[in-house]
């Protein structure tokens, strides 16, 4: 029986302190935001998990004042980039081509991606947090308990070693707190699910001899092998550090325990060789992919694993949960700050989780049964000419999906002009889009318009733009409190790309709006108004 609870108050409490919550935390904290960050464990869990970081990702540790701690923290040399090659066969077979080219798409972002595991995220955005005044965190804690009134949220949060449990009182709790999210199941949010019925593996190990049978593809960070009798499910290897430490997935048979299988002859069979094999950890893990029906009821969120999970396929979980708390943390600071609309909050689902779904279908479950037709469909064995050019062409398309994979908003209802259906479908232009995010431009002066953007909205003013119309944006903003920048260019140079006299840029560096003519309008949809 928990007795003599110490009580807090804060404005946001987040169950859960991986990498979305803590991202989150500091999303809310750098703007003064209240925060306490229940999480349960003292310190993040070893499992290389979460690796790719994707470009736009990295915008995120920029605007969390952690982008250098972050590249500091790699674990594999840069020349390695974070790129890979999907194989036939085997790894060392004949047939293999380029995958998962992020670098395609840099001209579009501000910054570079990044690689290294999901633990040393989590140190990084650990020691951020520690350094924000707003951010109180109680490591070793599990939220166990949720009550709700019209005025906010009361969360016991539990020690799971020794020690009273604590109260925390919030106007808003998020769950950030995984897959098997409490805060879900106590706020009765249910999900969909799409089970496969797989049963995954997870494996780390020590190998130098697999370090030196890799080097005929350099600078590769990962490797999947596609295999006739895997139906299209992937055999996936990273590297955790160069040269000795790697992590494999595939799909195993549905009764394998850590004892009765093979698991060294698995990995040389999937390679094509035999080579030394140290492990650290087996895990397991059923491939499914979910998604909450709602990412918000009452005064709970949820965001990240607890939203939406999916197999590791292509590096999207961490980034999409990265991108979740992005969208909710400068909404949830607007109201509590009282700039944001009655209906801001709202829009964090109608425009995260329709980017989710699509996600999951157009790109996940879209590469599982395409990899599943070409490999019921073709065989070298068979007819040779034509394995070779569907193989040639998959190795274009695969170049194809890193350029059509644009999470955006068009369908927002925060969103002005755009038109169309929010999903993770689009392709990366220059051209300032409604709903899209904004592709990173120079100023005449020299200056990136990134380095100009300011922590509330932001309003380019490109070419001869109207003095009468800036001010009464201006002034629509200031009666409302909405913090604005006003970034003018009356002779722009590469921002001539946009293609507009306006842009309003939220402060999640996407599009609200982009045309010629400005309305004070549109501030207040885009706040919710």
């Amino acid at each position: 029986m928990m007795t003599n609870a110490d009580e807090r108050q804060t404005d946001v409490v987040i169950v859960g302190g991986g990498p979305v919550g803590m991202g989150l935390a500091i999303e809310l904290g750098q703007r003064g935001i209240r925060t306490i960050v229940v999480e349960r464990y003292p310190t993040p869990q070893r499992v290389p998990k979460g690796q790719n970081l994707t470009q736009r990702t990295m915008e995120h540790f920029h605007f969390w004042g952690a982008e250098k701690e972050l590249r500091a923290a790699r674990t594999v040399p840069k020349e390695y980039g974070i790129g890979g090659l999907t194989a036939y066969g085997t790894l060392l077979g004949d047939y293999h081509y380029d995958w998962l080219q992020r670098e395609l798409v840099r001209p579009y972002y501000f910054t570079d991606n990044e690689r290294l595991p999901q633990y040393a995220t989590e140190d990084v955005l650990r020691a951020r947090a520690a350094h924000i005044d707003a951010i109180e965190t109680l490591y070793g804690y599990s939220g166990e308990a949720l009550e709700e009134d019209a005025d906010g949220v009361t969360v016991t949060a539990v020690p799971r070693e020794s020690g009273a449990p604590v109260k925390v009182r919030a106007r808003f709790l998020v769950g950030c707190d995984g897959s098997k999210s409490a805060v879900r199941d106590m706020a009765g949010i249910t999900q969909t699910r799409s089970d496969h019925d797989k049963l995954m593996v997870l494996l780390v190990f020590r190998s130098t001899g697999l370090h030196e049978l890799l080097k005929r593809f350099p600078g590769k960070s990962f490797y999947n092998v596609l295999h006739p009798d895997l139906k299209g499910y992937w055999q996936f290897f990273g590297r955790v550090d160069l040269g000795n430490t790697w992590f494999f997935h595939a799909p195993v048979p549905a009764d394998t325990t850590k004892d009765n299988f093979d698991f060294t002859a698995y990995l040389h069979r999937a390679v094509g060789a035999d080579f030394d094999v140290a492990f650290e950890h087996i895990g397991f893990w059923d491939l499914r992919i979910a998604i909450a029906d709602s990412y918000a009821k009452g005064r709970v969120f949820i965001a990240g694993d607890a939203a939406h999970s999916h197999p590791p396929y292509g590096g999207y979980g961490i980034n999409t949960g990265f991108e979740d708390a992005r969208n909710l943390g400068w909404k949830l600071a607007a109201t509590l700050e009282g700039w944001g609309g009655e209906d801001l909050l709202d829009s964090y689902d109608a425009e995260r989780r329709p980017v989710f779904a699509s996600t999951a279908k157009d790109f996940i479950e879209k590469a599982i049964e395409s990899d599943r037709a070409f490999l019921e469909t073709h065989d070298p064995e068979d007819d040779r000419g034509a394995f070779e050019r569907e193989w040639t062409a998959r190795g274009s398309g695969a170049r194809d999906e890193v350029n059509a994979f644009e999470p955006n908003y068009r369908g927002s209802p925060i969103v002005s002009g755009a038109g169309g259906a929010t999903n993770a479908i689009g392709g990366h232009v220059f051209k300032a889009q409604a709903g899209h995010h904004l592709a990173p431009r120079r100023l005449l002066t020299g200056e990136n318009v990134y380095d100009r953007l300011g922590s509330g909205f932001t309003l380019l003013c490109l070419g001869k733009a109207g003095n009468g119309e800036i001010e009464r944006f201006r002034a629509a903003a200031n009666g409302t409190g909405v913090p604005l920048t006003v970034v003018k260019d009356d002779v722009p140079g590469e921002a001539a790309d946009y293609r507009a006299r306006y842009v309003l840029v939220r402060p999640d560096q996407f599009v609200a709006f982009a045309g010629d003519t400005l309305d004070p309008g549109i501030l207040a949809r885009a706040t919710g108004r």
